[in-house]
């Protein structure tokens, strides 16, 4: 095999792998468009690996990509684990390690030149992780169980003038790898001479106080911050899909 045919299939592994994890990195999961396109280029690396790597070894078997594909439907289950949580009565994760797996498989058709089917399955997660997530919510006879409420938050902490740029680093870097979807962070001056209101609005899938408080927990105890406040409007129903 030409390097440009490695080539082609390697880019067309990565593309539709980043395809996948776009609507992931959207709904801010925790496999998004970096890890499910890294997971596609890795199956396609490993299927080109086995298909055409040992070819030119003196006194190697006959080139089997079946061997590492089938290793491969295994060997992802360890990342997909990676991803699956226990939250109170709920586990979450259970779509997106799914999803890592169906970019896998993604990724492996790529790498045995099938591009048709890999453009169609990629097609069809899409559509599962987009459509059927309404069809979901309509069919749902439990409408209590894993109920999902658009929630705005709203974070307000009041610092001192010198120390907003910290306080704002703060609050971005304590939002980052939470359920919480950062829509916007401002900054104002107080009601007092000297300091500043910094304001984060944020938006979640499902209703989490108990996550929120453990986010912001570490602003309030910086010595330039006087007050620490949030408040939450919930704004839609639906049942979680993750």
């Amino acid at each position: 095999m030409s390097t440009l045919e490695m080539s082609l299939r390697l880019i067309a592994g990565v593309g539709l792998g980043a395809a996948i994890g776009f609507e992931r990195q959207y709904r801010a999961r925790m496999a998004g468009l970096r890890t499910n396109a890294l997971v596609a280029t890795g199956a396609t690396l490993f299927v080109l690996l086995s298909g055409f790597g040992f070819t030119s070894v003196p006194g190697a078997h006959e080139a089997d990509p079946t061997r590492v594909a089938a290793q491969i439907v295994s060997g992802i289950g360890f990342l997909g684990a990676g991803v699956i949580m226990r939250d109170g009565l709920n586990v979450r994760g259970l779509n997106t390690a799914a999803t890592l797996w169906c970019s896998a498989a993604v990724g492996a058709l790529c790498g045995a030149g099938l591009y048709e089917p890999a453009v169609a399955g990629t097609v069809v997660v899409l559509l599962a992780n987009v459509a059927l997530r309404w069809v979901g919510r309509m069919v749902d006879r439990r409408p209590d169980s894993g109920e999902e409420t658009t929630t705005k938050y709203t974070f307000m902490a009041v610092t001192k003038d010198e120390a907003e740029a910290h306080i704002r680093a703060l609050l971005v870097q304590s939002m980052s790898g939470t359920g919480f979807q950062l829509q916007s962070v401002s900054s104002r001056n107080s009601s007092v001479e000297g300091y500043v209101e910094v304001r984060a609005d944020l938006l979640t899938d499902q209703r989490d106080d108990k996550q929120m408080e453990s986010a912001v927990s570490r602003l309030s105890m910086e010595p330039q911050v006087t007050s620490v406040r949030w408040n939450a409007r919930s704004t839609g129903g639906g049942k979680s899909d993750d």
